[in-house]
């Protein structure tokens, strides 16, 4: 009997969906800026084989994997966006990179696609299900049944980057004496991003002063993040008073112009900070904060990178001792917004083998185990 986050029996009578002594056959579904990194991820990872790619642009289709990823060598992997056949060729992974910021029911009927073929699926789509064990009814239910049919499992983790706000701060702890607050910050500047619709719509960067961007609009950045902010209560054995948002922004006093998404005017936002509040005994005791940027001189009195470049991810537990660790990825030419993307994946296709061989479930961040990348050091490939 499988009792995980309301799926209360698994019928024995099918097929594990992986078996851990052979090459798990990967499909990975989108192939931007995410899926671009977990190509790259599931090629390197000595227990995946990469078997399929799933595009939506029609100018990708037949292009090879190793290409779309950036790679100096073919993986002789063709992309397809013949969904049903990629789906019916018999994955037991699938890594779904599609975005879900503006599609979420696309997503959600995307990823019950997948697991109705009985496999692992990895996703950073569905905030909600960051916290399963709170998530919306009408999202958590058609995945538990899809589940419980089809014995697949789900593990959805942020590329906000989710490990940057769960798991990492929960393992720091355990180095603390006393500690009063925990505290996780994202710190990005979109200049070398490449996402305008995200970056100029979804955040509202460019946008006029009394634009609500969707991103940050009230309860938003609690529906996605707090979700995170509930795993390390949960970690830390502690009740949620309630949780609460902060919001400043800041407008650009210059026009800037950024070398991949153009010009974005004086005057408009250039600059958001918000947080997402775990209150204790009436006091923000586990925060998560987001401080963003389209160009380094906005708002320069706001945090910013330990080393002065464009992104970096710090936790900061305030107690005896204070800890703070700062991590700084790079990618794709020295992108932190890509390394960033690379670190978030790279802790989903990790986690692949761990959930082929657990049992059939909805799982979250506090189960799955972040593990040494055994097999991986100094691995040259073909």
């Amino acid at each position: 009997m499988l009792r995980r986050h309301g799926i209360e029996h698994i019928p024995d009578n099918k097929p594990s969906a992986c078996y851990a002594r052979a090459m798990i056959p990967t499909l990975v579904w989108g192939t931007g800026n995410v899926g671009r990194a977990a190509i790259r991820a599931v090629d390197a990872h000595p227990a995946l084989r990469l078997t399929g790619v799933l595009v939506h642009n029609p100018a990708k289709v037949g292009r090879d994997a190793g290409d779309l990823a950036e790679l100096d060598r073919r993986l002789d992997v063709p992309a397809t966006d013949d969904i049903d056949a990629a789906l019916a060729a018999g994955p037991r992974a699938i890594v779904y990179a599609a975005s879900g910021d503006i599609r979420p029911d696309d997503a959600l009927a995307d990823i019950l696609r997948a697991l109705a073929t009985g496999a692992v699926v990895v996703t950073p789509a569905l905030y909600p299900l960051y916290d399963p064990r709170n998530a919306p009814a009408d999202l958590r239910e058609p995945v538990i049944a899809a589940i419980a049919e089809h014995r697949g499992s789900l593990f959805v983790s942020g590329v906000d980057p989710g490990w940057g706000n769960d798991i990492l701060p929960a393992l720091l702890t355990g180095l603390s004496g006393t500690l009063d607050a925990v505290r996780c910050q994202e710190i990005f500047d979109y200049t070398t991003y490449d996402q305008p619709d995200s970056v100029r719509y979804l955040v509202g960067m460019g946008q006029p002063m009394d634009y609500q961007p969707p991103m940050i609009a009230p309860g938003v950045p609690t529906m996605v993040w707090g979700g995170q902010v509930r795993l390390l209560a949960r970690a830390l054995g502690v009740d949620l008073d309630d949780i609460r948002e902060t919001l400043d922004r800041r407008p650009l006093e210059a026009t800037v112009d950024t070398p991949r998404m153009g010009e974005f005017a004086a005057g408009t936002q250039g600059a958001i900070r918000f947080e997402v509040q775990g209150i204790v005994d009436g006091e923000p005791r586990i925060v998560i904060e987001h401080v963003t940027r389209i160009h380094a001189d906005c708002a320069p009195d706001w945090p910013t990178a330990p080393d002065g470049g464009d992104g970096a991810h710090r936790v900061i537990l305030e107690g005896r001792p204070r800890i703070e660790v700062s991590v700084e990825a790079t990618d794709e030419d020295g992108n932190r917004a890509a390394g960033g993307n690379a670190t978030a994946v790279g802790r989903l296709v990790n986690a692949i083998d761990w959930l082929c061989e657990a049992e059939p479930g909805l799982y979250d961040a506090l189960e799955v185990p972040l593990r040494p990348a055994r097999g991986t050091l100094g691995r040259k490939h073909p």
